[in-house]
């Protein structure tokens, strides 16, 4: 079992070695290049993804043909394209390494047999997805009280090292602000 896997897990559950051994045994280790795509809009996603290391992002190109990004993801966290995930159904969202990234893949085949095995790791799987609702909430939020300069800084404290490892015109996107606009931000940093 993967150390950095087992200690997230250990945040939620207490699991034997055994189940960690189990679970293991049921993730597919995988590797993709930056700007490689794990899953593309419009194809069904057919896994659950802990990142090892490197970052993911969510995004959409819109009609206007612009993408727009919905989430980040970097190491130690469980990412999917949830809706397509559950309902099987084709994605509305691709899913792209912003950097070399390694994962470990859970199948949605092998999914019910895994919490056949080790009950208590759907408990876990539902806490994951029940945090990540709660910060997709709070993110909507704090931008409707906050300018986009405090989000930016925001954003860069909650995560060391972001504004270095992802390409502006991302942040921009995220942040829902145009690339010269964060580009002014950065250049008046707050006190």
């Amino acid at each position: 079992m993967n150390d950095q896997l087992a200690a997230y897990l250990g945040r939620y559950e207490t699991f034997q070695e055994e189940e960690l051994a189990l679970i293991s045994g049921f993730l597919t280790p995988q590797k993709y290049g930056r700007r490689a795509l794990v899953l593309e809009q419009g194809k069904t996603c057919g896994h659950r993804y802990f990142i090892l290391n490197g970052i993911l992002r969510i995004y959409h190109t819109n009609s206007k043909g612009v993408e727009e990004t919905n989430l980040f993801a970097i190491e130690n966290w469980w990412i999917t394209e949830y809706d397509s995930y559950i309902n099987q159904i084709p994605s509305l969202n691709s899913i792209q390494a912003i950097e070399p990234t390694e994962l470990l893949a859970l199948s949605k085949e092998d999914e019910p047999e895994l919490f056949k095995k080790i009950p208590k790791l759907e408990r876990v799987f539902r806490l994951i997805a029940e945090n990540t609702l709660i910060a997709q909430l709070r993110k909507n939020e704090i931008y409707m009280k906050q300018s986009s300069r405090e989000r930016y800084y925001a954003l860069v404290r909650a995560i060391p090292n972001f504004a270095q490892r992802v390409p502006q015109y991302m942040i921009a996107s995220y942040l829902n602000i145009t690339p010269e606009y964060l580009s002014e931000i950065r250049k008046n940093p707050v006190e």
